[in-house]
């Protein structure tokens, strides 16, 4: 069985897509007839990084404003729909998944001309614009949270696909290599600051009020995004108990570490706390139609997280800290929830990828 997959743009698109290559294989695919799609962002290095093979194209998403970008985009567009076509052909694919990011309208209008069966798969609670241009082709739509469903109705909810180390997460197994990987005392309360694969700005001078209250009594590992660590780990050497690290690439060590998160509202960012019980203090990015807000709304409604707005760094402060203070409210929010079960959701899309290949 052979396989295409198209991923780009952010960790949001590519770790999902990577988290179902990784359920193909343990069915006994090779991993040489898993084929991804990208451009030269993040996906370009961690999929051949994990040993999938790995098709460039020069693509890029539309340009919100005026630019010539955009037209010179078309013409992008119908060379990399040639080069995925061609690669379908040449290595007999047989099925084509998409995940969304700019490259999802080339492997989609690649998948329509060599005739095989398409499947999106849409991360957000609002979907992206790739992904609703190319939804209309689909043999099958799933969605990681149900609010999508308003724009494709006949879509399956079955959450974001989670990497097996996720989706088997055990905290009481975990929680003491972890602390020790950061060099934290085994009893030490601990809040993790997660801002996405680019850090945030915002959470993280958060962070850094934070870490500088006199009053505070718990650790901070602040995950802080490569552009931003050089400048935040100067300031954090100022600081005990702030541990930063650019990029965390086993994020079960995270979780697992965490009593509390501090987050963004991205669809991984919130399937992951989901799927680990971790309570966390959602700050949704103000923009993109409230999408943020609306992927951590199943999360919240089951208890496991708050949603804080941007609007004053000093209130999301003070919301973190009352939590941390509160250890009831803590183990609450750590408690077995309600919700889309996001660790099924590899396992429900290989069945499906497995089942229109054979067809």
């Amino acid at each position: 069985m052979k396989v295409g997959i198209a991923a780009a743009g952010t960790g949001g698109h590519v770790y999902p897509a990577l988290a179902v290559a990784e359920e193909l294989t343990e069915r006994g695919v090779e991993r040489g007839d898993i084929v991804f799609f990208g451009g030269d962002r993040i996906e370009a290095t961690v999929v051949p990084e994990a040993g999938y093979p790995f098709v460039g194209v020069d693509i890029h998403g539309l340009r919100r404003e005026i630019s010539m970008d955009n037209v010179a985009l078309f013409g992008k567009t119908l060379r990399a729909r040639r080069r995925i076509a061609s690669e379908v052909v040449g290595r007999q694919l047989k099925v084509m998944v998409v995940f969304g990011g700019y490259v999802a309208g080339p492997a989609a209008l690649a998948a329509s001309k060599a005739h095989i069966p398409l499947i999106v798969h849409e991360a957000n609670a609002v979907p992206g614009l790739a992904n609703r241009m190319v939804a209309r082709n689909a043999s099958k739509i799933f969605v990681a949270f149900a609010p999508a469903t308003q724009r494709f109705p006949e879509a399956h909810v079955i959450g974001s696909p989670l990497r097996r180390s996720l989706s088997t997460f055990d905290r009481s197994a975990a929680r003491a290599p972890a602390r020790a990987a950061y060099g934290i005392a085994g009893d030490e309360t601990v809040l993790g600051v997660v801002g996405g694969s680019q850090g945030a700005q915002f959470l993280n001078e958060v962070a850094g009020n934070l870490a500088a209250d006199p009053t505070r009594n718990f650790s901070i590992v602040h995950l802080t995004g490569s552009v931003h660590h050089e400048a935040i780990a100067a300031q954090a050497a100022n600081h005990e108990r702030w541990i930063t690290v650019p990029y965390e690439e086993n994020m079960v060590d995270l979780y697992a570490a965490s009593d509390l998160v501090l987050s963004r509202g991205g669809a991984m960012t919130v399937s992951e706390l989901q799927a680990t019980r971790t309570p966390a203090v959602i700050v949704p990015l103000p923009a993109g139609r409230g999408y943020q807000a609306l992927n951590a709304s199943d999360l919240v409604a089951s208890g496991g997280a708050v949603v804080v707005e941007q609007d004053s760094g000093e209130a999301v402060a003070r919301r973190v800290m009352d939590l941390i203070a509160d250890r009831e409210a803590l183990a609450r929010m750590a408690a077995p929830r309600t919700g889309t079960d996001h660790r099924a959701a590899a396992a429900i899309m290989a069945d499906a990828i497995m089942e229109y290949a054979d067809a």
